[in-house]
């Protein structure tokens, strides 16, 4: 099983950015413990990072060739804004979970919408680093309830 964990905008200033949100894990640290994880599963992921929307939406279509069998993304503030995203999502026919490392929901009101979440599976926030764990089992559990399907 092929995992694709995507991190977008500012992601890459994990354990320099807001400790009190984020904490202090590194995004080496979090691509790492997916990594772990996924081995431990019998999976494989592929952990990209990008701060332009752009790259994002054509990383997202590149995975329509690659035969990923599923996708977990935390994209940052596009979570709230960008439709390109959402749309380049809603193509891939494989599950999607969102993750965010902070509860959105008890922050400011601006980020308790994600414009994500219609195409997405589920949702996963606030626990940290264990979000984006969580999030890939539950991933990898979609994909391979999607595969027993086919």
């Amino acid at each position: 099983m092929r995992i694709l964990v995507l991190h977008g905008v500012n992601l890459n200033m994990f354990g320099k950015r807001d400790p009190s949100q984020y904490g202090t894990a590194t995004l080496a640290d979090i691509d790492a413990a997916l990594q772990s994880l996924a081995q431990e599963m019998g999976a494989t992921v592929e952990c990209f990072q990008t701060n332009h929307e752009g790259l994002m939406v054509e990383r997202i279509h590149q995975a329509l060739g690659e035969g990923a069998d599923a996708v977990v993304i935390n994209a940052g503030a596009w979570t709230h804004y960008s439709y390109a995203i959402a749309d380049a999502l809603a193509i891939l026919p494989v599950p999607v979970v969102e993750v965010h490392m902070s509860n959105v929901h008890a922050r400011e009101a601006f980020r308790h919408h994600s414009v994500l979440s219609p195409v997405c599976a589920g949702s996963v926030c606030g626990f940290g680093v264990e979000s984006y764990l969580l999030g890939l089992r539950a991933a990898q559990s979609l994909a391979a309830k999607a595969a027993a399907k086919a």
